[in-house]
């Protein structure tokens, strides 16, 4: 991507920046409906041509195989998860080895705490934050509980900062009685970047069991697991990643605790040698894929085939740079147009603290969310004031995100949102 911050506002720039844009045709290998902006990647991606091929391949061989699709081509369907960690341990750079594809984000929580989670007497305290999306506070109380122990007493949480985590502050609650960090890559409200060295190397030292949550990170920044040397992580794949709608998440292991037993032990988290001798004791697989619970969930990991060779076609160095590229552009163009109208920009401007997602701010956020919905901007809003907007390297352009801010213009000029109820619909 070329180097181009000096903006400019006007309409044939962007123009200028798609007709140079080398990961823009990547773009036509999307589903994206006509008429329609696409900016919520960060909740949902949209569908793929490839990931449509690789989900109707599967269909297609259940159709002809039957029971037989677990054994057809040399076993690949059985041992899904392999081959999908193979396509995305580039992405977070670690061994494949280390990773399944499994569950759903909710349950590999509970499997890594579960595993995880040894308290003491001396040590039985895990650091949270406030600011998370919920899901990992409900399952990390409820291994609590599993525990005999009481999360009011348990759990210690760093409390953020005008929605911001201040790193020195987990360090600082890193005490002689914490087992365990647990927190988010990047907030899904503010897309802050936590700075994960920083946090693991401090926890490290001083004996912590440290893991991290990759929703809103994976596929949209560069990660380095080798170099973080964390202990554990997970992360669904239907945001950034393009898996689908409920698509099968994922989880990493360091190689380190293969010897471990999984917290939530299930049949295909057995060595594979012996998985079908059916035996009633449990003999634990020692990589990643010993974390599995239960038989592959094919179709929901069937498009994740396909949208992850796009991601290892365009290189996770080449789309976090367009991505850097893109929300700058959005960002000048609200300063540029917007402010007057009382928006802010509410995430940093720091490009080592910013995720893939945009947090344009207003009063009227809500009420605007929904006028833009109707316009065909598909985006969402967070409470309270919160717009997010996320421009995504492999099928936004950037006139796109100039058309974006023209609406918003029409949008306020003519106050449209006022018709709109403040009664909120329950997803967008």
């Amino acid at each position: 991507m070329m180097e181009v911050r000096e903006f400019q506002s006007n309409s044939e720039f962007p123009k200028f920046l798609d007709s140079n844009d080398p990961l823009g045709h990547f773009r036509q290998r999307f589903c994206i409906q006509k008429s329609v902006i696409y900016m919520c990647g960060n909740s949902l991606g949209p569908a793929s041509k490839d990931a449509e091929e690789t989900l109707y391949r599967a269909i297609e061989k259940w159709k002809e195989e039957g029971v037989k699709i677990w054994s057809t081509d040399n076993n690949k369907y059985f041992f899904y998860s392999r081959e999908l960690a193979q396509l995305m341990a580039p992405l977070i750079n670690c061994d494949p080895e280390e990773i399944a594809v499994t569950e759903c984000v909710t349950t590999n929580i509970h499997q890594v705490i579960g595993t995880f989670f040894k308290p003491t007497k001396i040590r039985y305290k895990i650091i949270v934050d406030d600011i998370n999306f919920p899901t990992d506070r409900y399952a990390i109380d409820g291994q609590v509980r599993l525990k005999g122990l009481d999360p009011v007493e348990v759990v210690k949480v760093v409390k953020a900062k005008s929605n911001y985590l201040d790193e020195d502050d987990v360090i600082n609650a890193m005490t002689e009685d914490v087992q365990m960090v647990f927190l988010p890559t990047v907030y899904y409200r503010t897309a802050q970047i936590v700075n994960m060295k920083k946090v693991t190397e401090a926890a490290k030292k001083r004996g912590i069991v440290v893991g991290w949550d990759f929703c809103h990170a994976i596929g949209a920044i560069e990660i380095d697991l080798k170099l973080l040397d964390a202990d554990f992580a997970v992360w669904c794949t239907y945001k950034y990643l393009n898996g689908g709608p409920g698509s099968t998440a994922a989880l990493y292991i360091n190689k380190r605790h293969f010897k471990m037993l999984p917290g939530l032990p299930g049949w295909f988290g057995n060595k594979f040698e012996t998985q079908f001798l059916l035996r009633q004791t449990f003999e634990h697989q020692e990589d990643a894929n010993g974390w599995q619970i239960g038989t592959p969930t094919i179709f929901s990991s069937a498009p994740l085939e396909g949208s992850l060779r796009l991601f290892q076609e365009a290189g996770i160095q080449n789309i976090r740079k367009k991505s850097l590229h893109l929300t700058a552009y959005l960002m000048y163009l609200v300063d540029e147009k917007l402010t007057h109208y009382g928006f802010t920009i509410g995430n940093s401007r720091n490009d080592t603290k910013r995720g893939g997602h945009v947090c344009l701010e207003h009063n009227e956020g809500y009420r605007i969310s929904k006028v833009l919905l109707d316009r065909g901007v598909i985006q969402d809003f967070r409470d309270p004031n919160v717009i997010r907007l996320t421009p995504t390297a492999l099928y936004t352009s950037y006139f796109e995100v100039y058309r974006i801010v023209e609406i918003l213009e029409d949008i306020m000029k003519g106050a449209a949102y006022k018709e709109i109820s403040t009664k909120k619909t329950i997803v967008v």
